[in-house]
């Protein structure tokens, strides 16, 4: 039950909560000013320009590097991301993005370090799907990494479970943590928090680097409105944990 919580209870501090929210108070008042009001969040939150800026904000000026770049650790981590359980008997799961996933597997190419980790993602409502630690650890074997070398946690819902399950596995250890730019600053607190020192390695950049303004980046669309809902969903957990952590 307290996964749900977790994933529905934001939704209405998330534009399409608000917007609905601001819909569904006009119609009932009879204010056009809260239809109106609506409408302009939903214009204002689907266009690149806001939601580029809200990634970017987000990312606090990360950078993508080359792994042979980094220094080394005692192992790598690679965060769950989700996954599609494509339809069919075999539940074989997809990609929603591999960024992670190829990050980690550059770092142990790259010697980085001797231990390559996967956290074991689930979700109640994917009864069939296999935690995403085994299935990345099947894609990395195929790619030639030893067995010997490969590690899953037990099934984890959230970043912070993910931190304590690691911090289980490993000990107190230097790690290289591989996530999305967007969600790495919450996730390296919580992963020093739960005692690992961490070396951040962000991948999955949201901002796209330095452009010139245009027609387009005012023009709405669906990806657009997706990307601001993930930087005000990233924004929510950051308030959440950093008051639980003061608590």
């Amino acid at each position: 039950m307290n996964i749900y919580l977790h994933k529905i209870l934001p939704v209405l501090a998330l534009p399409t909560g608000l917007i609905l929210l601001l819909l569904l108070a006009g119609l009932l008042l009879r204010r056009r000013g809260l239809i109106w009001t609506a409408l302009v969040l939903f214009w204002v939150c689907s266009t690149p320009l806001a939601s580029d800026f809200l990634a970017r904000a987000l990312e606090n000026g990360a950078e993508r590097v080359e792994a042979t770049r980094m220094p080394t650790a005692d192992a790598i981590v690679v965060l769950s991301e989700g996954r599609v359980v494509a339809p069919g008997v075999a539940a074989i799961s997809e990609w929603n993005d591999g960024d992670r996933f190829w990050g980690g597997i550059a770092l142990y190419q790259a010697g980085k370090a001797p231990m390559l980790v996967f956290t074991g993602g689930g979700a109640p409502w994917q009864p069939n799907a296999k935690p995403e630690g085994e299935v990345l650890i099947s894609y990395a074997k195929a790619l030639g990494v030893p067995s010997k070398a490969l590690r899953t946690t037990g099934l984890v819902v959230n970043t912070a479970e993910e931190a304590q399950a690691v911090t289980t596995l490993l000990g107190r250890q230097v790690i290289l943590l591989v996530t999305s730019a967007y969600h790495m600053p919450r996730a390296q607190r919580l992963f020093e928090r739960a005692g690992l020192t961490v070396i951040a390695y962000p991948v999955d950049f949201q901002g796209e680097a330095s452009r010139n303004l245009s027609v387009m980046d005012f023009v709405p669309s669906a990806r657009a409105f997706k990307k601001t809902e993930m930087a005000w969903r990233e924004t929510i957990g950051r308030v959440y944990y950093g008051f639980k952590g003061f608590f």
